[in-house]
Formats: C-alpha cells, structure tokens, sequence
C-alpha cells in the first residue's frame, strides 16, 4: 500500500506518519528531512535546496524529481510518505500508484502554535507564515485533484495524537 500524508505545516505529518507506517510495517519517507539533510551537502543541488529552505519556498518540481526519484526507486513495495506532492504537477506526474491520501487539516493559527512551540531552527514566525501562505497556494489545489480519484481521506488534526491516530486507521479500514 502507497500513502500520502498531507496537511500544512505543524498539522503532524511526521508523527503521524511514524506511527502508521510502524503499525502497517511500511517504511516511512520524510521528503523534508531528505531536503534538510541534502542541504547541509556542499554540492550544486545541497546549496540550492539550502538556499530555497531559508527563504521558505518549496523545493522547486524538477528538483524535486531529482532527489525522490532516487529514494522511491530502492522500495519496491508499499510506503507511507509524507511532503510530496507539493503542487498538482507533482502529483500529476505521480511515479508510482498512490492508494489512499490523508489530508489532516488544522487551522493556520494552530500550526503557527505548534511551530513556535517546537522550536526548530527553520520554525521562525515570518518563515512559518511564508511556509503557509506557500502550502495555501500551491499544495491545496491537490486535494482537489485526489478527491476527484476518490482517493482523498480528510482528517480533523486537531486533537491529540492519539485521537488523530484512531481517526486514520478508522478511516483506512472503512475505506478497505
């Protein structure tokens, strides 16, 4: 099983994704972490990615495709991935069959507080608010297009982890 875990920044993408991807015994791919880690490289494409990280803009699509092409082709199962797609070009392109998505949505003041909250070196106020404005324009007219393959699952962030965990696996077992 292929699937997407998606929501603006601080919804809990990653969290979530850990603890489905352990419960279904998928591996987990954090496209962000990937971009963090390939920015601290002095090569070409490590200080484009830095560069566009400190701005807060998202990683253009054919770089994009550059860097996760190579990670996707060494799993040939299932997996649960997080930040990709971006943008409907992205998704659109789509190298491997997606099976479910999970858009977990919360308000733009909730990720502003989580953010804050977890202190991370890129989690500064202007920054979080370019990354919103950013993720509002560009990620949220995918869920449109994965609603219409009637592969979108929504599910409220807003509670606890563990609450928003039960709301996932409820919604993957009705949709099986």
């Amino acid at each position: 099983m292929r699937i997407v875990i998606m929501g603006p920044v601080g919804s809990g993408k990653t969290t979530q994704a850990e603890l489905l991807a352990k419960e279904l015994n998928l591996p987990h791919i954090q496209t962000g972490e990937i971009y963090r880690t390939i920015s601290q490289e002095d090569s070409p494409v490590g200080r484009k990615i830095k560069e566009i990280l400190e701005k807060g803009d998202l990683i253009d699509d054919q770089t994009t495709f550059e860097v996760v092409d190579k990670h996707l082709a060494q799993i040939s199962d299932g997996f649960v991935i997080e930040g990709l797609p971006r943008t409907l070009v992205q998704a659109q392109r789509e190298l491997f069959e997606i099976n479910k998505v999970l858009y977990i949505h919360i308000s733009d003041q909730e990720a502003v507080a989580r953010l804050l909250a977890r202190g991370r070196d890129d989690d500064k106020p202007d920054i979080i608010s370019e990354r919103l404005k950013v993720y509002h324009q560009n990620t949220e007219p995918i869920l449109d297009y994965y609603r219409a393959l009637g592969k979108l699952m929504e599910i409220d962030g807003s509670g606890t982890i563990e609450e928003v965990h039960r709301l996932i696996m409820q919604a993957i077992d009705d949709s099986n």
